[in-house]
């Protein structure tokens, strides 16, 4: 078991992203000092971890030595982010290497909001091959690898923002879910992953055009206040005046809340050593005076993962079928991986059932507001095992075989990007194997608030577990 900490007796030392703002305001660092120290750890344990996906270094002390001020709140706060949004002066390569790079022009919608906020980016994160899969494990491009065990998946899509937060390279870095891909590498990396309501933050014009907006943006960090003032920060920049606002949410709410508990997804059950720490998550909520009972059924239909699993299958397939039109002419399908295109086969095979999905999947949100009316949360696993070793998931497998695991293991995720419910995976526990395991609550629509006040609940309790990358 090998462990990988970028954390260094530098400007950035342990701090969290609130915690650089203050250091700057007050004068200790400065945003230069800052960004070299990010630059610096980045090249120490990227060779380890494989995250990095575009290196924008010049471009960030460029901006972070500027005379001005670029204003935002973490004005100087190094970041990354992820390699499938649109940022000026970087190549999209969504995780694949099958086309040629072509530096992007102009910033993308949720770039110049994130951008807003004054963070300063290092250039972009690598993850799996168009965030299909939960593990980054290109063959040509290499494994994303978990900094609290190299042997390890750091989770997907937003893996290497996930490993390079929880290394200690940045404090915060963009993530975004349509699956999981907030959650899922917030799990295997012990961090705070929340996927925000739909429509909470921008999305990029591709992303929109989806026939249900399953994707959402959002960030991953190592604390809940990090997390929450994001949002808050975000939200001057950049808000949907259909969502109430999240607001500057700073600790505990009072309410007690109604929490329906389940550890049992439409496919399986979580292991034992998964389904022991989310009743102990559930435990600790009803010690805090909520009411906690547990669910005899997961509130999802039987079809969900089949309908689910043919809509992620359409996104591959208009993908693959358009590639030279939306990459450009040297688009080649031969190196794109067994997901891929087993997904694109998948969806042309099953192209006559898709209405039936779609519409199934769609009118979900209004079944669980009737079928989970009674609670507020629900709590669940984020993830059914803990993280599994690189190569479970090996993208180069034959098909059956991958997404039979891939289903296997993130089953628990997609409901909320269906939905569009705001989820949050917190690092709650540690398996026997020292791995950091996510549990994740949701609520309904617009209900983002509620799910940060009950993390910072559950932070002020030190119910958090992490491995002590910190400490080496």
């Amino acid at each position: 078991m090998a462990l990988v900490s970028a954390f260094d007796d530098d400007a950035l030392g342990e701090l969290d992203a609130v915690g650089v703002v203050d250091a700057i305001k007050s004068g200790a660092i400065s945003r230069a000092e800052a960004v070299e120290a990010a630059i610096a750890r980045t090249q120490k344990v990227n060779p380890q971890l494989n995250g990095l996906a575009y290196e924008a270094f010049d471009r960030a002390r460029a901006r972070a030595a500027a005379q001005h001020s670029y204003g935002g709140f973490f004005d100087g706060v190094p970041t990354f982010v992820k390699d499938n949004v649109q940022a000026a002066g970087m190549p999209m390569m969504e995780g694949t290497d099958a086309w040629a790079p072509r530096p992007a022009a102009t910033d993308g919608e949720f770039v110049r909001a994130y951008l807003g906020t004054g963070l300063t980016p290092l250039g972009k994160t690598q993850l799996s091959e168009f965030g299909f899969s939960a593990s980054a494990e290109h063959p040509r491009l290499g494994a994303v690898r978990n900094p609290w065990d190299t042997e390890r998946t750091a989770g997907a899509s937003s893996s290497g923002s996930g490993a390079f937060v929880a290394s200690g390279v940045v404090p915060i870095a963009h993530a975004n879910d349509g699956g999981g891909s907030i959650r899922i590498p917030a799990s295997c990396n012990g961090l705070v992953g929340l996927k925000p309501s739909r429509g909470r933050l921008p999305l990029d014009k591709d992303m929109r055009q989806m026939p249900i907006r399953i994707v959402a943006n959002g960030v991953v960090t190592r604390s809940v206040r990090d997390t929450a003032a994001f949002y808050r920060e975000i939200e001057k920049t950049w808000r949907n005046p259909r969502l109430a606002p999240i607001g500057d949410i700073t600790g505990p709410g009072r309410s007690r809340l109604r929490v329906g508990v389940f550890t049992k997804s439409v496919i399986r059950e979580a292991s034992p050593e998964v389904r022991e720490r989310t009743l102990q998550a559930a435990a600790l909520l009803e010690q805090m005076g909520h009411r906690v009972e547990c669910l005899d059924r997961p509130p999802v239909p039987a079809s969900f993962i089949d309908d689910f699993l043919l809509y992620w299958a359409l996104l591959s397939f208009a993908l693959v079928r358009g590639g030279k039109q939306r990459f450009g002419p040297s688009f080649d399908r031969s190196k794109l991986d067994n997901l891929t295109l087993g997904l694109e086969r998948h969806a042309g095979r099953n192209l006559h059932r898709l209405p039936v999905a779609i519409t199934r999947l769609a009118s979900l949100r209004r079944r669980m507001l009737k079928d989970v009316s009674a609670y507020d949360v629900l709590l669940t696993p984020t993830l059914a095992e803990e993280p599994p070793k690189v190569g479970h998931l090996d993208p180069t497998a034959d098909y059956d075989q991958i997404i039979s695991r891939l289903v296997d293991w993130v089953a628990f995720t997609p409901l909320q990007n269906v939905t569009g419910d705001p989820a949050i995976s917190l690092p709650l526990a540690v398996s026997e194997n020292g791995l950091p395991i996510g549990v994740m609550l949701s609520a309904r629509l617009g209900q983002d608030a509620t799910l940060l006040e009950l993390a910072f609940e559950l932070e002020a309790a030190n119910a958090f577990r992490r491995p002590p990358l910190v400490a080496l």
